[in-house]
This record gives structure tokens, C-alpha cells and sequence, in this order.
């Protein structure tokens, strides 16, 4: 089936936070992590099919979903998942803040790999639970871990886990099983639990290949909790669901426990209804969706090594959101984010949104129709190219 990703459908109006939220309709967004492409007809024909049943009363969460989840798994990343590791959530925040409060008291601190997703430090910061950041290291356009500072932070007694971003977002790199597997022995040692997000796992777009934490070792699998969705690599955030695993029963029954606790353990018959549809018949869009970001990302990276060539990009192994070093100009992040929002109406996320180490970079959603990325190109090159 060919599937039209150029087609703009117009969001305005439709309580989008991406496209709604700024008060004048002549801001382009290219910031949030949501794509302005319809999902998979199939997910769309389902849902249709399930809200022509006209009721919608609480929902048990089936069989099929969880067989749902394994299959995809199995299929996708080669990791043999089993339903009793298996709990439904209705998104993997929420889910990844029960876990903090069934494994950490207040006051115990959570490391976390700078600059990374934002929500890390809210949620932690919610929780009442103290940051402790190791700081990617950054050299010639790559990150790597420092994995001297991560011991040493491991080996503190107060520190309790390692939320690990699995791909990374901002900045787009799929961590080997080499440097999981040192990340895990660490924090195996330490007695230092990982929360491995793995909501991008799917949106891999290099020849790299995706590592489930989960896969590593089992004597090193047991000290994790894994998270993931069907929101990021579908588009369907808005439906609030996702699902977590762990072999580790312990671990299971207390996240499960909290999440009973704050009354979130059920889903919407419609998050149901589309992860199934979207595991069962979704893969050939997600396959032509990935080539079509792909495409966005050599489009962009060739604009901008001709257009800007002061402005450095971080190649894009996973995930549809570019991280550009903007470094060699004068200005903060926050400086430069601001003046293409004021003169150029354009909306891109400063890199200190997601810690110190961010500064000097800015991330850019490219998940939209090659004609509105290629618009907000040429904003950034009217701003940049005067500097």
C-alpha cells in the first residue's frame, strides 16, 4: 500500500497542544515530539469499527493485547517477553513516576544521562526525589557515556536508580549492546535499578539496531524496568497508553501496586483497540514512515551543511527529532530559540530545556510533510545566516 505522507492536513483548531498552543496562527511548531501525519488506516479503520459499537464502558484489558505486545517484540526486536511481565499503563510517565515511588523514599536520588527528554527531571523533581546528572560526553558531533562519573555516582548509597533513555532523545543515538551492558553491570553492582524508556525503540532509522535492556544478561535483565508505547511510533499519544515489563517479581507487584493506588491501572477500549490494530497490521506504514523521515533527515542535513554551514548535525540513528549544534554562534540556546519564535515565527525547542548539558543546541521535529520542514528551514537560514 503506498501511503501519502506529503498530504498537510491542517491540525489548527482541533485542541492541538503542538499546533494550538501559540497564540498566533502564523507560528510553524516544530517542537514537540508529535508527527503531523495520519496513523495507519487500519488503526484508524479499527477505531472507527470499535466507536460504531456506540458504548463504551469500562474496559478489561484482553488477552490480545498482551499477546499483542509479545508478538511485536519477538518480531521487531528478536526479545522473547512473557505475559506475566506485562503491565498495561496509560502512558509511560505516569507509569515511569509509580515506579519511582515504589522503588525510591523521598530524598533518594535517580541518575539520569544529560541532556535528555525533559520529563525526566519533572517527574523526578514530582516525586520528591533528588537529580544526579551524568552528562553525556560530547566530542566531534558523537556522544558517548562517561562511564567513570556514572560509578562513581552509582556507587553513592542514597542513589537508588538510572532512568535510561533507550534510543536517546534529544539526541538521537541507539546505545550499543557494549555500552548497555556496561551501564547494567555498574548499576548491578551498585544496586542501583535502571528504568529503561524505550518508547523510540521503534523509530530506528540508521542500519543500527535497537537493544531491549532487557535482553542483556538475566542475571542483569532482573535489575530493570522497561517502558514503552505505541504514541511515538504510531502518532497516537492522545489515547494514553503504553506498557511496562519486568521479569523481576518484586519490581512488578509494587509498580503494580501504585498504579492500582492512583486508580490508573485500566485503559480506554480505544487504547486497546489501537495497539492491537497497530501491532497486528501496522507494520508496513511504520516501515514507509521511517523512510520518509529518513529522507527529511539527509534533505535537512544536506540544507544545512550548505545553507548553515556553521551549524553542526548530530546524525540521526533514532527517533524524528534532529539535534543541531549551533555553538559557533554568539548567542544561548534560549537566545537563539527565542529570535526564531519573534522573527521568524517559528517554534523549536532550546537544548536547555533538557539540562545544562543542552546548551548550545537546539532540537527540531522533522516528522511533518517535506514541504513544512523545508519551510522551516529556510526560517532558520533568514535567522542564522544574519549572525
Amino acid at each position: 500500500m503506498n501511503y501519502n505522507f506529503d498530504e498537510i492536513i491542517n491540525r489548527r483548531n482541533t485542541n492541538s497542544i503542538k499546533w494550538d498552543e501559540a497564540d498566533s496562527p502564523d507560528i510553524l511548531p516544530m517542537w514537540v515530539a508529535d508527527m503531523d501525519f495520519k496513523t495507519a488506516p487500519e488503526i484508524t479503520a479499527a477505531l472507527e469499527n470499535r466507536i460504531s459499537h456506540g458504548i463504551f464502558g469500562y474496559s478489561k484489558t484482553p488477552i490480545a493485547f498482551f499477546e499483542a505486545v509479545i508478538m511485536w517484540w519477538k518480531k521487531r526486536h528478536g526479545f522473547s517477553l512473557q505475559k506475566e511481565w506485562i503491565l498495561p499503563v496509560a502512558g509511560v510517565i505516569p507509569a515511569m513516576s509509580a515506579a519511582i515511588r515504589s522503588l525510591t523514599e523521598k530524598g533518594d536520588r535517580i541518575i539520569i544521562q544529560p541532556p535528555v527528554y525533559n520529563h525526566f527531571y519533572s517527574t523526578i523533581e514530582n516525586c520528591g526525589r533528588e537529580i544526579v546528572e551524568n552528562n553525556l560526553i560530547y566530542n566531534d558531533g558523537f556522544y558517548t557515556i562517561d562511564f567513570e562519573d556514572l560509578e562513581k555516582k552509582a556507587a553513592d548509597p542514597k542513589t537508588k536508580l538510572l532512568v535510561l533513555c533507550n534510543p536517546h532523545n534529544p539526541i538521537g543515538r541507539v546505545w550499543t549492546k557494549e555500552e548497555l551492558n556496561q551501564i547494567a553491570v555498574i548499576c548491578k553492582k551498585h544496586a542501583v535499578v535502571v528504568l529503561s524508556d524505550e518508547i523510540h525503540s521503534d523509530l530506528v532509522l540508521s542500519e543500527e539496531t535497537h537493544i531491549p535492556f532487557a535482553s542483556l544478561d538475566h542475571s542483569l535483565m532482573g535489575n530493570s524496568i522497561t517502558f514503552s508505547s505505541i504514541s511515538k511510533t504510531f502518532n497516537l499519544a492522545g489515547l494514553q497508553v503504553g506498557y511496562v515489563f519486568t521479569n523481576n517479581q518484586e519490581f512488578y507487584d509494587g509498580l503494580k501496586s501504585v498504579l492500582i493506588m492512583q486508580e490508573m491501572e485500566l485503559l480506554s477500549p480505544f487504547a486497546i483497540t489501537a495497539l492491537i490494530t497497530a501491532y497486528e497490521k501496522g507494520e508496513p506504514w511504520l516501515e514507509a514512515l521511517k523512510l520518509y523521515v529518513y529522507e527529511n533527515f539527509l534533505f535537512l542535513n544536506e540544507y544545512i551543511e550548505r545553507e548553515l554551514p556553521s551549524v553542526k548535525v548530530m546524525q540521526l540513528q533514532a527517533t524524528y527529532l534532529v539535534w543541531l549544534d549551533i555553538r559557533s554562534y554568539k548567542l544561548s540556546s534560549d537566545q537563539v530559540a527565542q529570535k526564531l519564535f519573534d522573527n521568524q515565527n517559528l517554534w523549536v525547542n532550546s537544548g536547555t530545556m533538557y539540562g545544562k548539558a543542552g546548551e548550545g543546541f537546539l532540537r527540531i521535529n522533522i516528522a511533518c510533510q517535506k514541504k513544512i520542514m523545508q519551510d522551516g528551514l529556510q526560517r532558520i537560514k533568514r535567522e542564522l545566516s544574519g549572525h
